[in-house]
């Protein structure tokens, strides 16, 4: 029986599947591929998701067949699937399907294909060359955060699977993302804004971008999607796209996101796990804001510090999200830091993070300058505690000082 014990940190999820991921050679003939990763998501992620067995079935002529085991699956597992099954016809339409009774109808155990225990599975690639990877549960799993984690480990395994075929397209999507996002903030009476992004790579899954709603009101965003290279560069292009799109439509932040959710999770070929932050500043001081997952921009005010993190979940790997809006306020001198875990999780050379106490001496020791000198010196700062190494991950930040 399912339960709700289970409760892991969804990005560290993800950097787990992102180390597993870099393993992975695309050149390897997909089978090779996939045995691989069975062996070694098992093993990586068989205490978060409480597994006792992974099964790898490839698609053949006349069927699937089963390919490689990890763990102890015990009797009744099926060395052949017939396509035509209904547990089959289930995953083929849903693309991740939990059958969490061993007992029902649609149970791959009702059909003689696993032993008769709670089980889920995933279906990568097209045909007919799919693949099934098939997970046998263990007491203590919880169907939201498994839901979460199958999904995201379909999308980035199948964004793994067609990087090679893709990569030949990379200058292009480096024009393509240089073209979506901004050089320079745009100008906004009573406020200095500056803003710097460095990719790990020829394209980055980091972005900012403003969106001017009048004289009087500004919109801007930051974002970290899954991964780096072209997959997280096609998802921070559909981000920003539908971002632009949805509020100068809708003018309604929750139902925009919620709405760009939905539309990322469709997305087959982004890695389809990004966090973002938006808000829209009027001239007044007044901020109103939505945080999906990102880590809290921080407001400086005189005597205090407000994290901005009300908001919800990352957005993509679940087919329905909800979203609450929040409200702030920025005082005359007051400063507000917006950044990415490129920087937040620059390690020293004792594997210490930069965090958040790193960047708040940055913004204490320079209040008074301009937005412009104070980021500078955050990612000089920020570099130098890494002791010059390049960075491991896309770094950005945007900062607002209200005059």
């Amino acid at each position: 029986m399912e339960t709700a014990i289970l409760r892991f940190d969804a990005k560290l999820l993800y950097r787990k599947l992102d180390r597993l991921l870099g393993t992975l050679d695309p050149n390897r003939p997909q089978r090779e591929l996939l045995k691989h990763f069975l062996n070694e998501s098992f093993q990586t992620l068989q205490g978060d998701l409480r597994l006792t067995a992974s099964l790898f079935y490839e698609e053949r002529s006349d069927g699937f067949s089963l390919q490689k085991v990890a763990g102890t699956p015990g009797t009744g597992v099926a060395t052949s699937l017939d396509p035509s099954l209904p547990s089959l016809q289930l995953l083929f339409r849903h693309k991740v399907y939990i059958y969490a009774n061993p007992d029902a109808e649609e149970s791959p155990h009702r059909q003689g294909v696993l032993p008769r225990v709670a089980s889920a599975a995933i279906c990568v690639g097209k045909k007919p060359k799919r693949g099934i990877l098939f997970f046998l549960l263990d007491g203590g799993w919880a169907r939201e955060e498994l839901d979460f984690a199958l999904n995201t480990i379909r999308a980035a395994l199948g964004a793994r699977l067609v990087e090679e075929r893709l990569r030949g397209s990379m200058k292009e999507a480096a024009e393509i993302q240089q073209s979506l996002l901004l050089e320079e903030p745009p100008d906004f009476e009573g406020y200095d804004i500056a803003c710097n992004s460095i990719p790990t790579e020829e394209v980055g899954g980091d972005f900012f971008d403003f969106n001017p709603l009048g004289d009087q009101l500004l919109g801007l965003s930051i974002g970290d999607a899954s991964g780096h290279g072209l997959p997280a560069a096609l998802l921070v292009r559909d981000v920003v796209t539908g971002l632009r799109m949805g509020v100068e439509k809708h003018l309604k932040t929750t139902y925009v996101f919620e709405k760009l959710n939905s539309v990322i999770y469709r997305s087959r070929l982004s890695s389809r796990f990004v966090s973002v932050f938006y808000c829209e500043l009027e001239a007044s001081g007044s901020l109103i804001y939505v945080n999906a997952g990102h880590p809290p921009p921080l407001l400086f005010h005189a005597n205090r510090i407000v994290p901005l993190e009300i908001g919800g979940r990352v957005i993509g790997p679940l087919p329905e999200a909800r979203f609450r809006r929040d409200f702030a306020y920025m005082e005359r001198g007051a400063v507000l830091v917006l950044c990415t875990d490129g920087i937040l999780e620059r390690r020293n050379t004792r594997g210490d993070f930069f965090g958040e106490d790193g960047l708040k001496r940055i913004v204490r020791t320079n209040r008074g300058a301009k937005a412009q000198e104070m980021i500078d010196r955050l990612f000089a700062a920020a570099f130098d505690y890494g002791a010059g190494r390049p960075w491991e991950d896309d770094a950005t930040a945007v900062i607002v000082v209200r005059k």
